[in-house]
């Protein structure tokens, strides 16, 4: 068998993709996890009013809604890991830019 990442034969004469077309690793994509989770916890600290002029998923408005009132240390932690799970389903760059009109 032949070195598969350089897009070469194997010993049915099948290509694989070039290592340019792989998906990001395990590491990259935890720090985009990351980040994104990182925007869902900026969310905690608007006001009421800010929130709902952003036009947030409902299931990500009620749950950053329900991290406010959570005072326990690991159950806040937790919190915050759900809202940045969805935020992985949510296109981040709207929030951001509303984000940035807010702080100006």
């Amino acid at each position: 068998m032949l070195d598969c990442r350089r897009g070469s034969a194997t010993h049915r004469g099948e290509y694989f993709k070039p290592v340019t077309e792989l998906k990001p690793s395990k590491s990259a994509r935890k720090r985009e996890y990351l980040a994104v989770q990182a925007l869902g916890e900026e969310l905690i600290t608007l006001k009421q009013s800010d929130l709902e002029g952003l036009s947030l998923d409902e299931d990500l408005l009620e749950a950053v809604l329900e991290a406010r009132q959570i005072k326990a240390h690991g159950a806040l932690r937790r919190q915050k890991q759900y809202i940045g799970k969805l935020m992985r389903h949510v296109d981040p760059e709207p929030i951001r830019a509303a984000l940035a009109t807010l702080r100006r």
